[in-house]
């Protein structure tokens, strides 16, 4: 092949699977888009019905020798971490010699938040040579739109709501815990911390107070690296809030990976909930119906 081909070819790229479908999303837009895909499946998160169709290989997360070595075998440079994990506990983590390596360069962060664990690992795959890139720069339509999408609207008490719960996401976030809450009527049911959103609304069905329900919503936490972690919702999302009770779910325009747009918005409009994406800065301004 011409030197001056090979340079312009998409670097391949390897992607680092926590659970969910967006990591085979992914894989098969950067095929779409003529890349070569290898996936690392993180053991006991990523399914492996989901990595079936690609190259892939399934590793527990403390191998982390093994993953490098995964992904220089296969030619990946080009990096997206992708799906829903829990962070181990230290003890179950069982590093191998280049894991325990990594976790004394991460320092005091293996210990802080996940924004500034991510931030760490992020650091150190570039030092080791890889340029990690978000979900949304392969999968372009992946990050939810500004607008109504369902055919149920907010009202004025889900609106207000919805401010209240804007308030109290920007405060979890900006102290790195989750990125998400429950409001109904004002009231906070519930926030989102090491447990996830899926735990979260179950948590909160039974804390619902008779009248009007609540509603749910995912933000980027303030300075995010938008490169990891960013808010995700999907269908599984949409049918947790309809049986915690709750009329519908806002989330950061732009900011916000939404699996499976089209499905997710019918099961939205099969439970008769809102599906709204939004400008945390200016709530009420909800911009065109998608």
């Amino acid at each position: 092949m011409p030197a001056e081909a090979q340079r312009t070819m998409p670097a391949n790229l390897g992607i680092l699977a926590g659970g969910g479908v967006l990591p085979a999303r992914v894989a098969e837009a950067a095929l779409a888009a003529g890349r070569e895909v290898f996936l690392v499946g993180l053991e006991g998160f990523a399914e492996q019905r989901v990595l079936a169709p690609f190259p892939h290989e399934i590793i527990r997360i403390g191998a982390a020798g093994r993953i490098l070595a995964a992904l220089r075998l296969h030619g990946c440079r080009d990096l997206v971490m992708v799906g829903p994990i829990r962070r181990p506990s230290v003890l179950a983590l069982r590093p191998d010699a280049e894991g325990a390596r990594i976790l004394a360069r991460i320092g005091r962060a293996a210990f802080a938040g996940d924004d500034g664990l991510l931030a760490a690992v992020v650091k150190i795959l570039a030092e080791e040579g890889f340029t990690v890139l978000g979900a949304h720069d392969i999968l372009f339509e992946a990050l939810g739109p500004k607008g109504l999408l369902s055919k149920m609207a907010p009202d004025a008490q889900a609106m207000a709501d919805i401010v209240r719960a804007i308030a109290v996401a920007r405060a979890l976030g900006a102290v790195d815990v989750g990125q998400g809450c429950v409001v109904q009527q004002g009231i906070v049911l519930a926030v989102e911390a090491a447990e996830g959103t899926d735990a979260m609304l179950a948590r909160s069905g039974p804390l619902a107070r008779h009248g009007p329900g609540g509603v749910l919503v995912k933000l980027v936490k303030p300075g995010q690296d938008r490169r990891a972690d960013l808010p995700t919702i999907g269908p599984r999302t949409v049918r947790g809030a309809a049986v915690a009770g709750l009329r519908g779910i806002a989330f950061e325009a732009g900011g916000t990976i939404l699996a499976e747009r089209a499905a997710a918005i019918a099961e939205a409009d099969a439970a008769g909930l809102f599906l709204l994406g939004l400008d945390p800065d200016n709530p009420l301004e909800q911009g065109e119906t998608q």
